[in-house]
């Protein structure tokens, strides 16, 4: 058979099985589907249901990527997500042509000076440069692209010793605070190893931030990148449990012994999940068992509460015994659900003189690795009506200064860092900007152990797709992008640091154009 008759039969199969193939399946697919009695559709429409599931499965990643506009998507947009990644990789956040915020809708804006502050007026410790990487781009075209990586010697944007936030200040070992950017907790079984040594690396690389370790406990990988750390306790008391499950003073004491635990926080509530954790089975490795003290491959529900404490006076009281046994500043991180828990919270303090040293307030639109939908959607306050009742609240009790706040709920750039800190947060946390800054792709697989991207997993394999030399730098780049981002916004309200931002630095405006002070708003 010469060349010609074996290539036109070659292709002849090839077109034969192209067309029988697909027969051969959907005549299978026919037959079987009529006999299954689980699904109607598929009994009643074989074929065609058969392509509806297919659609159905692969819709989310259609509409990421193809149907819905850049400023659409929840829970972050298109446009959201590329301000975090972009920085991270490139170190820069320069826009051409204009904004794409939608400015007919309601929402805070930072009121600019007619007199803003040159950059060399700004009071900001610059005295030890950070030492990262970020990519630069050699060329992109339609199907080629090719960028390399370049040492850089970035400005930390620290503030000074006279602006530092200090957590605990009368506590034996007082946490000062220089960088007004943390992770928000985040705990080793709920993230892998790859994602949370990426975390620590990158955040240790960048002095003056600070990570939390989550309901977790305190893992290897948090302490593998020499980042500090505030340590979170939650009602199941992971890593700080005796065997029979009860609080443990002497292991508490033992992660106080620890140079990089410079804080506990206590676990009320979480904005996605106003209750305890939940991690699946499938990802409670022999590792993250022994540190949490529970079984191996077993699913873990904390309880809804602690069970230390169920009022104001046991909270406190447990809360003046951890700052003595430890010597580290205490907090309580909480989900502000009216104005009444805001005052009775903060009248306690002024009546009995107790307090904790900071008050980690998240809202309900914060996100979490595993919840529940009804939870997720409608319990508790998103952040921006929660945290100026907590500010309120404290100053009208004449506790403001005893506590620190730090803020937490879809804080991912710094212009909506700047309007929280103007509604009275001291520091900021931030959960989902930070987990974008190692690779994740909002698939929002973070429950199943199946994270493509191999943040949210245990799962070696997918693990393996994360490589943590390489992301550490975007973390450190996402936090320095930030803090100049935040002096920046500052510069332009007219102030020469963002510590001194207040209330007076912002305004609604609602959709009708009409603007109004936070006093007016919440006079309303």
């Amino acid at each position: 058979m010469d060349s010609h008759n074996l290539l036109s039969t070659v292709l002849l199969t090839i077109i034969a099985l192209v067309i029988i193939i697909p027969i051969v399946f959907a005549i299978a697919f026919y037959l079987l589907d009529r006999k299954q009695k689980q699904h109607s559709i598929l009994r009643n429409f074989p074929v065609l249901g058969r392509v509806r599931y297919l659609t159905e499965k692969i819709g989310p990643e259609l509409r990421q990527y193809l149907f819905d506009d850049d400023n659409k998507g929840r829970p972050f947009s298109r446009e959201e997500f590329l301000h975090v990644v972009l920085p991270g990789k490139y170190l820069g956040s320069v826009i051409g042509f204009g904004s794409k915020r939608n400015f007919e809708e309601a929402g805070f804006f930072i009121r600019n000076a007619t007199f803003t502050k040159q950059v060399d007026e700004m009071v900001a410790d610059q005295s030890n440069l950070v030492k990262t990487q970020k990519y630069v781009i050699d060329h992109d075209e339609l199907f080629s692209r090719k960028e390399h990586t370049v040492p850089v010697d970035a400005k930390p944007w620290l503030l000074t010793d006279d602006n530092a936030v200090v957590l605990g200040p009368n506590c034996r070992e007082p946490f000062r605070v220089k960088g007004m950017f943390g992770q928000s907790a985040m705990s080793y079984g709920a993230l892998g190893k790859n994602a949370i040594t990426a975390l620590s690396t990158g955040i240790g690389q960048v002095p003056g931030s600070w990570m939390n370790t989550g309901e977790g406990g305190v893992s290897p990988h948090h302490l593998a990148g020499g980042a500090d750390l505030i340590s979170q306790i939650g009602s199941g008391l992971f890593g700080y449990r005796t065997p029979d499950g009860e609080f443990s003073f002497e292991k508490l004491k033992e992660k106080a012994a620890i140079p990089q635990v410079k804080a506990f926080e206590l676990k009320l509530a979480q904005g996605a999940k106003t209750r305890g954790g939940h991690v699946e089975g499938d990802k409670v490795t022999p590792e993250i068992a022994e540190i949490r003290g529970v079984e191996v491959g077993k699913t873990i529900n904390s309880p809804n509460r602690f069970r230390q404490f169920n009022d104001y006076p046991s909270l406190f009281n447990f809360i003046d015994q951890i700052r003595e046994a430890g010597g580290l500043p205490v907090g309580i991180k909480i989900v502000v659900g009216s104005p009444e828990d805001a005052d009775s919270l903060a009248r306690y303090m002024a009546e009995s003189g107790q307090h904790p040293d900071f008050i980690s307030i998240d809202g309900a639109e914060g996100g979490t690795g595993a919840t529940y939908q009804d939870l997720a959607d409608s319990v508790g306050l998103p952040l921006y009506s929660g945290l100026p009742l907590l500010q309120e609240a404290l100053v009208r009790h004449g506790v403001r200064d005893k506590v620190k706040i730090i803020a937490a709920g879809k804080i991912i750039t710094a212009d909506r860092a700047a309007v929280t800190l103007a509604m009275g947060a001291d520091l900021i946390y931030i959960a989902r900007g930070f987990m974008m800054s190692v690779g994740c792709i909002m698939a929002a697989k973070c429950h199943t152990n199946e994270c493509p991207a191999g943040v949210a997993t245990t799962d070696p394999k997918l693990q393996n797709g994360l490589i943590v030399d390489e992301k550490k730098y975007r973390v450190s780049n996402y936090i320095l992008n930030l803090r100049e981002g935040l002096y920046r916004v500052a510069a332009s309200a007219g102030v020469d640091c963002p510590t001194k931002l207040t209330k007076e630095n912002i305004v609604y405006k609602d959709n009708l154009g009409r603007v109004y002070t936070m006093d007016e708003l919440q006079a309303k």
